[in-house]
């Protein structure tokens, strides 16, 4: 079982590192793919190592994709890579879960019309231009989206990414 999270510099240091050791502590391999080799670095600091880059991404050999937020979904938001990979586990109705500014990832894509979701209160306004159902809650699930707005979030948002990861296994 593999997971696939999606990031760049400047990530919300907390939105990756609790999914990527809680799904690591349900016994998935977790890959962190960005848009370059090496390294990437969180708002405060964390540093975690890049395992794939976005180009190198064979969606169907994951079971799920996680999205954290920060400054890094604004960076990657419009890489055709990263486009493709999200539209792949949105169609073969995988589990995706996005935090804080995680959904904007979605929004580009073009994938969050007419899905119930929530995100960072900033991110708000977009997620209704992209005819999202939002709502300011901690978590939503619709389907296989799971979204969340803030690190204060994140047991809720892991809790039912776990839930869900264990239900599709």
């Amino acid at each position: 079982m593999k997971a696939l999270i999606l990031s760049a510099d400047n990530f919300e240091d907390t939105e990756l590192l609790v999914p990527l050791y809680r799904l690591r502590e349900a016994g998935y391999a977790v890959d962190v793919a960005s848009e370059k080799a090496g390294s990437i670095h969180g708002k405060h600091g964390y540093e975690v190592p890049v395992n794939k880059l976005f180009n190198e991404v064979t969606p169907a050999d994951y079971a799920v994709l996680v999205l954290p937020g920060g400054k890094a979904p604004a960076a990657i938001r419009n890489s055709p890579a990263v486009h493709e990979i999200a539209r792949a586990f949105m169609s073969a109705s995988k589990p995706v879960a996005a935090i804080c500014h995680g959904p904007q990832i979605l929004i580009s894509a073009g994938l969050l019309k007419g899905r119930k979701a929530t995100c960072y209160e900033s991110v708000a306004p977009e997620l209704r231009d992209a005819q999202a159902q939002y709502q300011d809650v901690e978590v939503i699930v619709d389907g296989n989206l799971i979204t969340s707005r803030k690190p204060d979030d994140l047991p809720a948002f892991c809790r039912e990414l776990v839930r869900m990861v264990k239900a599709a296994a």
